[in-house]
């Protein structure tokens, strides 16, 4: 997997395996009996789910999270999978959430800016909020691409376990 020129903050990978969906599924299963004590696995349905737990857990571990589809034209034979990687969920959500703030903060001033130039008012304060918002929304760009970079080992490590299973 090549991490060091995708753009994605949401790393993934596809396998293709000459194995029934089933088969594949069952493997997770055994394997998360046995699964390190450093590692979480969890499985519903066709859906597992890997994370990094215990002391090496930190705030940007990432999450696995793998999709068993069965692979068309081959009666049901083989199996599709779909790793993607991403933050913890409350990490996640807390980076929407900034998001959506400065989203706000912007397009309320864009409006401020628009009717003290309608009005032939000054708009130099608007401006720099909006300027300030853009520079904030680049600086949470930074930040998310440093985060990820810090759970580089932990996603190969990841990923190693993941081939591990379906060989």
């Amino acid at each position: 997997m090549n991490t060091e020129n995708s753009i994605r903050l949401r790393l993934r990978f596809y396998k293709d395996i000459d194995e029934n969906i089933e088969v594949v599924r069952q493997k997770f299963v055994d394997y998360s009996k046995v699964i390190s004590p450093d590692f979480l696995m969890k499985i519903r349905n066709n859906h597992i789910q890997f994370t990094i737990k215990g002391e090496k857990q930190r705030y940007w571990s990432p999450y696995l999270s793998v999709e068993l589809e069965e692979k068309e034209g081959n009666e049901k034979n083989a199996t599709h999978i779909r790793g993607l990687f991403g933050p913890a969920q409350t990490m996640w959500t807390f980076f929407i959430f900034l998001h959506f703030i400065i989203a706000g903060i912007f397009l309320t001033f864009l409006m401020f800016a628009f009717s003290d130039y309608a009005l032939n008012q000054s708009i130099v304060n608007d401006v720099i909020i909006m300027i300030s918002m853009v520079i904030c929304w680049i600086l949470l760009y930074v930040i998310a691409r440093q985060t990820r970079a810090n759970g580089y080992g932990q996603m190969e490590e990841l990923e190693r376990e993941c081939q591990k299973i379906i060989g």
